[in-house]
């Protein structure tokens, strides 16, 4: 158990210092990190990570950061998150990504399947809300007022 609780720890800590820091942003992380989730397994997979300690133990870890980076995501006021995002999408512009659009799989992947419905909702919510303050910002910025 103790060497359990060791491995867990040592793989939280490689994800944070070799891939997490580096990103700008709570959604930046969330999106890695639920990226990392197989689409159909739903298993969560980190190549290096999963070479190094096993897949089961790097999946449960992963798992935990989903729901832990989601739940952060939550505890920002709107306006924290619309920064946020707004900060998110100009980084995948500058990087040539796409940018996910309202109610797009890419956004909805960002939710644990873990998550208590009331937080899915509340997520869900909060991006329908950003999505209408980006779309008025950017009208507004078109039509010069």
């Amino acid at each position: 158990m103790e060497d359990q609780l060791r491995i867990y720890r040592q793989i939280l800590y490689d994800l944070a210092l070799h891939y997490l820091e580096p990103l700008q942003g709570n959604f930046s992380r969330l999106a890695y990190v639920a990226g990392l989730r197989g689409p159909v397994s739903g298993a969560y997979e980190e190549k290096t990570l999963s070479k190094t300690y096993g897949g089961e133990p790097v999946h449960q870890a992963l798992a935990n950061c989903h729901e832990e980076l989601f739940e952060r995501a939550l505890e920002l006021s709107l306006a924290q998150q619309q920064g946020e995002l707004t900060r998110y999408f100009e980084e995948r512009r500058e990087s040539g990504l796409p940018v996910p659009e309202e109610g797009g799989e890419l956004l909805e992947s960002w939710i644990p399947l873990q998550a208590p419905d009331y937080l899915k909702e509340l997520f869900r919510s909060n991006l329908r809300a950003l999505f209408e303050l980006l779309h008025e910002r950017k009208s507004k910025a078109r039509s010069g007022t």
